[in-house]
């Protein structure tokens, strides 16, 4: 999980900036020619972006937002300059804590549905900046780590939206202090703009140019690099230049730097072993993995799809596998939808752990991510002290719509992982080989599908856990009735109490002296469910949920059973 620490922020600029509708319009295009000075830090942009009207309102006013540091030079449409305010925006969106935003007016309002495309340039520059983080007390190397973008000397990188607004964006102003707003703001942005189109000609560095884009033709300089992200999507647009050298292998494709081929060797080889597991369970790779080795040794990796902006280390090959097996899932599986495209690469580190050490440690390396999950799904409390009405404490986060990466990613993979229990390793694996994205044209195509593979009817699961959002079970033995059994051994009926709202199928395990009998038992939200197990000798413990169904509260899983005289 990829998050950053908090602090308040606030807004400034012109009064009548607060009524904007920052989310009125969707960016449909973008034709940019960029140019790197990295002596100077200097970065400039001129080109053409296309925005849409999605509101059902005529609108006036379009909003331009790019980072802090960079100042608006021109912006015109069909040729005739338009009029604009540019002010400074506080917000954590970019790296620098501030947005240069252009409040744009119009020539005329615009139409429910329909487009308008801008002529703009904007120039200045890119240093590294981690004053969101710092100014929030995170420590400066700790936040150096995180925040690493920049154009200077021989490399330089830059991460687009949620690190370096180099290109236009539109969003609300949002603080690292205020949970996870940040995030959802930034996931927010990438469902608006999931069909968008980008091209970008990059030039000025005298160095190899590189992006997270696909190649395209065009670029009549020698020095450019002309690349397309189409759609934009969940594969963030990013820029990268520097003295790098290639290798490719079977399924991979990584730029490193002079001196380092042994370490891009061992990249390479890791991607070779895990990629027949990956296939096992979601397909063949479509692509290559794409990895550029990130010139500051102590810089956070960060993930667009299946590239990977990363130092390379030496590293124990399970740690890299597990690394690694996410890049590769997202090579083989697409989809337009985040819980499916960002938490099966979850879950397929959680089966890659499982399958380097067992079950528990498959468990266990998803409760070391679940934290933040558990805190974003605690039950709502209407008439809390403060509280005036029974609105709900929480906004809810249905996979199918949430946009907030600790329910696409964390609550995603434990779905799918309860979703392997449910109906079996071969059904899953046949269910995600049948999937297509461009078939996947309503939230209930993937139920479908697994249902295909299974005799299961899982209604009631996909309506609990991703079309709407009941938060989290909470399991609780309510009783336990041991009875010995004639000739030896006992008949133990156990009640399970489920205080949560969302339904789940739970195992259920007796332990004795000498070893222990697990069942499963589906208990629906405030309700309880009962089941009998046998076990050769007098139980002594009764304990729900194994850790594989995330839930509220696990201090109450378990129950001693004393039976008099053993």
């Amino acid at each position: 999980m990829k998050t950053l620490l908090c602090v308040l922020c606030f807004l400034c600029g012109p009064v009548f900036s607060f009524g904007l509708d920052r989310h009125a319009f969707t960016f449909t295009d973008y034709d940019l020619t960029v140019t790197l000075d990295p002596a100077k830090s200097g970065f400039s942009a001129q080109g053409t972006v296309t925005l849409r009207n999605d509101t059902g309102e005529p609108q006036k006013l379009a909003v331009l937002q790019v980072s802090s540091t960079l100042d608006w030079r021109a912006i015109t449409v069909g040729g005739k300059a338009v009029q604009y305010v540019s002010q400074l925006y506080t917000s954590d969106i970019d790296h620098t804590g501030a947005l240069s935003e252009a409040i744009v007016t119009l020539p005329s309002a615009l139409l429910p549905n329909q487009s308008v495309k801008l002529d703009i340039a904007y120039a200045g520059t890119i240093a590294q900046d981690a004053t969101r983080l710092t100014r929030i007390g995170v420590p400066e190397k700790l936040a150096a780590r995180s925040d690493w973008d920049r154009i200077a000397g021989a490399y330089g990188a830059l991460r687009g939206v949620g690190y370096v607004a180099w290109y236009p964006i539109a969003t609300e102003a949002q603080s690292l202090s205020d949970g996870s707003s940040v995030f959802r703001e930034i996931g927010a942005w990438r469902q608006r703009e999931a069909a968008a189109s980008m091209r970008v000609a990059l030039a000025g560095a005298d160095h190899t140019l590189h992006t997270t884009g696909s190649p395209a033709p065009g670029c009549s300089e020698s020095k450019a690099e002309c690349s397309t992200w189409n759609p934009v999507g969940w594969s963030v647009p990013a820029l990268l230049y520097g003295v790098y050298q290639e290798l490719a292998r079977p399924g991979s494709e990584i730029a490193y730097l002079p001196g380092r081929q042994p370490l891009a060797e061992d990249y390479a080889r890791v991607i070779t072993q895990i990629t027949p597991f990956v296939a096992q369970w979601f397909g063949t790779p479509s692509r290559p993995v794409r990895i550029f080795e990130v010139a500051w040794p102590d810089s956070a990796s960060w993930e667009s799809g299946a590239m990977l902006l990363t130092p390379l280390k030496q590293s124990l090959p399970d740690p890299l596998q597990l690394e690694l097996v996410h890049q590769v899932t997202h090579a083989v599986l697409r989809s337009p939808r985040p819980w499916i495209f960002e938490g099966a690469a979850e879950f397929a580190q959680a089966l890659e752990r499982e399958r380097q050490a067992g079950r528990r440690a498959g468990i266990a390396f998803m409760e070391a991510q679940s934290s933040p999950l558990t805190a974003a799904q605690q039950p709502l409390l209407p008439n809390a002290p403060g509280r005036k009405d029974a609105a709900p404490s929480r906004p809810l986060q249905p996979l199918v719509t949430t946009s907030d990466e600790v329910f696409y990613r964390i609550k995603a993979m434990r779905v799918w992982w309860m979703l392997r229990d449910l109906v079996g390793e071969a059904a899953l694996q046949r269910a995600f080989h049948a999937y297509k994205p461009a078939d996947d044209r309503d939230p209930s195509y993937m139920q479908r599908l697994i249902e295909a593979e299974t005799l299961r009817k899982l209604e009631w699961f996909f309506d609990d856990w991703v079309y709407r959002d009941r938060g989290l079970p909470d399991f609780r033995i309510a009783a336990v009735y041991p009875r010995e059994i004639l000739g030896g051994g006992y008949t133990v009926t156990i009640t399970v109490e489920n205080l949560g709202d969302a339904a789940a199928e739970v195992p259920i395990t007796v332990e004795t002296s000498h070893g222990r009998v697990s069942k499963r038992l589906q208990v629906h939200g405030r309700d309880k469910a009962f089941l009998r197990m046998e076990v050769p000798e007098a139980p002594r413990r009764v304990v729900v949920n194994d850790g594989s169904v995330p839930e509220l509260d696990r201090v109450n899983n378990s129950f001693e059973v004393k039976i008099p005289g053993k």
